[in-house]
């Protein structure tokens, strides 16, 4: 299978691709064409495919037949792509042309609302979203500014010892190795000035 998805892969879309360049680089109206009713073919080849290797996977030879079916399209002795193009897309599309663009200006503007809508829709959940971070956000730091409360620095005076709750933890700087104590806080212990 890997052999027939790499043959179809380098016959059915790597050289039709490079032949088409070269159409429209020498802008042969005829090659040019040729190459379109082509790939026109192989795209509804390629959608039928879609539904086809679910139901006929199991046929014998099923991935033979559509390699056979691509060689067949390319090959220049049997045209197969002008002639399917002409006996059978040309004639169907241009009695339902009409048709089609009606069904494809409704589904642009059915789209482009739907877009319109889905986009307000999903402004109004990023929005609720971010308040709602937001508010859980400002509860998380009300509650670690709650950790220390006069209350919680009361209760550390109370105690008398010099331990710190484990809530709380103590950020030393390293230039500061010893604490800095204020004028008020050495006259206030009666001392001359020494701690």
């Amino acid at each position: 299978i890997c052999c027939l998805v790499f043959f179809r892969l380098l016959f059915g879309t790597l050289y039709p691709a490079y032949y088409s360049y070269k159409a429209v680089k020498s802008k042969d109206i005829k090659e040019y064409v040729k190459w379109m009713m082509y790939w026109i073919i192989f795209a509804l080849f390629t959608t039928a495919e879609t539904f086809t290797d679910i139901f006929l996977c199991w046929f014998p030879f099923y991935y033979e037949l559509k390699i056979a079916f691509v060689a067949w399209l390319l090959s220049p002795y049997t045209k197969g792509s002008s002639l399917l193009y002409r006996k059978f897309v040309h004639p169907t599309l241009s009695s339902k042309e009409k048709e089609i663009d009606d069904c494809l200006v409704q589904a642009k503007d059915r789209s482009y609302d739907a877009l319109v809508h889905f986009g307000k829709r999903g402004l109004n959940v990023a929005a609720t979203a971010a308040v709602m971070a937001a508010s859980k956000g400002q509860g998380a730091l009300s509650e670690r500014l709650r950790s220390f409360s006069m209350q919680d620095l009361s209760t550390i005076r109370g105690d008398g010892s010099s331990t710190v709750p484990p809530s709380v933890t103590v950020r030393t700087s390293s230039k500061q190795s010893q604490p800095k104590t204020s004028r008020s806080a050495s006259e206030g212990t009666g001392s001359s000035g020494k701690c």
